[in-house]
């Protein structure tokens, strides 16, 4: 078995992305369009069709849950309820994954029974993939 060497530099780049986004948080906290600024300055950064994804997520979120707040998190866009990361959007190219994600963390009230999804594959985002993400933030956000 191999030991493991730590942190790969995608890993490594993504925690000091983390580390400005969080010097930059208590501005973005405040201050809406900053966060949706710095948000799409990110989505500006990707690739297709990681890009094209991002940006209909980021409208069908300011749509569907316009009460959060935009931002990044890792680099990547993401939404906040309260000052914690509801959903958040992660490119393929991040991580070189085979395709991007969407995914929800704890605050999310997506609750169904003693388990269920948090985080989606996303190849691909059709109109039937973003009524699932619609009706997704929908839920989460109550």
């Amino acid at each position: 078995m191999k030991k493991a060497d730590g942190f790969t530099a995608e890993e490594k780049a993504a925690m000091k992305e983390r580390a400005k986004e969080m010097k930059a948080e208590a501005r973005a906290n405040q201050d809406r369009q900053a966060g949706e600024n710095d948000l799409l300055a990110k989505i500006a950064e990707m690739e297709e069709p990681d890009r094209g994804m991002a940006t209909r997520i980021h409208e069908i979120v300011k749509a569907v849950a316009p009460e959060l707040m935009p931002k990044t998190w890792y680099g990547m866009p993401a939404y906040a309820k309260d000052g914690k990361v509801l959903c958040f959007f992660q490119t393929a190219q991040k991580f070189g994954a085979r395709y991007a994600t969407f995914g929800f963390n704890d605050v999310a009230n997506l609750d169904d029974g003693n388990m269920w999804p948090t985080s989606f594959a996303l190849k691909a985002l059709t109109d039937a993939e973003a009524a699932k993400i619609t009706e997704l933030v929908k839920r989460a956000v109550r």
